[in-house]
């Protein structure tokens, strides 16, 4: 370690978090495979960092190598007509990415517009928002795999892409060297206009293009509709907005099973994530029915998707909540994102976190999980 190693705070959309034991910044693929090769090699415990983003480190900094992904570049691979395959370069910035596909009028990711950190890190979570996941453009990832010590190649069906959740978030050692994508080409044949987006597919998003669900829009609307809705809940990076000073979401949206639905209150939102078999009619003949003739109604439970922010606002916790004396606060604009205030620590961070936890594990027998990866830290 030297006076010159920036804090974790410097690398970190949070702006919490000490000073590592070593740090390595990777410009490029070879560099790339070589810093995770030679911290292997060491022994060293080590932490892939790319944008920041997602990651919440602990004031003690990192007792170990931590190595800053900045490769970049986008390349385009042939693909079947109609439709546009390019591979990008793991350190290349997640939204700097959706513009240039918006720009070129190529739909499918564009309502993952604004969302922060690096590409290589977007299949790691299945990144997702407004109705569209990675996971629907996603053709596989050029993976350095600790077992083998090979690059190998994973198909989006080898990472066992689910819910911000990916074969490499449960344990799966390595790192995503380059991401390869296929978007439509969004012009419509033999028609004049702008290239038109994916099918909308949020009811929020819907409204606020004043289109109903399932519409096509200019692909460029749908990218500004999109930046101005995380805009106005503090979700796109703005050194003029406090509450930008985030990892975005701070907890996932539950997954709970039916059952357990049914003992929330009537009005916190829900959304089936196997629909239940359709009602069964029965040809009833005029004689009446035996009921040893009536079909067994079906075991299998579906789960159901909870609103993390509804469980939230409803356990008593409200926008701009701090505890007594934190630098750590809930947005202002959005109950799902803890920000620092100015002059947080990580324990701060950790300490609301886990208050929250507490909270709505209390009134509603749900425990919320983090979404950014916490270093060194425990809730």
């Amino acid at each position: 370690m030297t006076d010159a190693t920036p804090a974790l705070a410097d690398l970190t959309t949070i702006r919490v978090g000490g000073v590592p034991h070593r740090l390595v910044v990777a410009d490029d693929r070879d560099a790339l495979v070589d810093a995770v090769r030679e911290a292997r090699d060491t022994g060293e415990d080590r932490l892939l960092l790319g944008g920041g983003s997602n990651t919440v480190a602990s004031d003690d900094g990192f007792d170990g190598t931590v190595i800053h992904i900045r490769t970049r570049g986008v390349e385009r691979l042939p693909a079947p007509d109609g439709r546009i395959r390019l591979r990008v370069q793991a350190g290349e910035p997640w939204d700097e990415l959706v513009a240039l596909t918006v720009r070129n009028g190529w739909s499918g990711i564009e309502a993952l517009s604004g969302i922060p950190g690096s590409t290589g890190a977007a299949p790691v979570q299945n990144i997702g928002a407004y109705g569209q996941e990675l996971e629907s453009a996603l053709v596989g990832v050029e993976f350095l795999d600790d077992m083998s010590d090979e690059i190998v190649y994973l198909t989006r069906q080898e990472l066992g892409l689910g819910y911000r959740t990916s074969a490499l978030k449960r344990g799966r050692g390595g790192v995503v060297l380059s991401v390869d994508l296929e978007l439509s080409d969004g012009a419509v044949p033999g028609e004049v206009g702008a290239p038109l987006s994916a099918p909308v597919a949020y009811a929020q998003l819907a409204d606020a293009l004043g289109v109903p669900l399932g519409a096509r829009v200019p692909v460029a609307e749908l990218r500004r509709a999109v930046l101005a809705l995380r805009s106005s809940k503090g979700m796109v990076l703005d050194p003029a907005d406090r509450d930008s000073v985030s990892s975005g979401s701070f907890f996932t949206n539950p997954i709970v099973s039916e059952g357990f639905a049914r003992t929330l209150p009537a009005n916190a939102p829900r959304w089936p994530q196997v629909p239940p078999e359709a009602d069964t009619v029965m040809d009833i003949p005029l004689g009446g029915v035996h009921p040893f003739d009536v079909p067994p109604l079906a075991a299998a439970e579906y789960t159901v998707k909870l609103s993390a922010a509804w469980l939230i606002e409803n356990a008593g916790i409200h926008r701009g909540f701090a505890l007594p004396g934190s630098g750590a606060a809930i947005s202002s604009k959005h109950t799902l994102a803890i920000v620092n205030r100015g002059g947080a620590t990580a324990a701060d961070v950790a300490q609301l976190a886990s208050f929250i936890q507490s909270r709505v594990q209390s009134e509603f027998g749900v425990v919320l999980q983090p979404e950014p990866v916490m270093v060194g830290l425990d809730l």
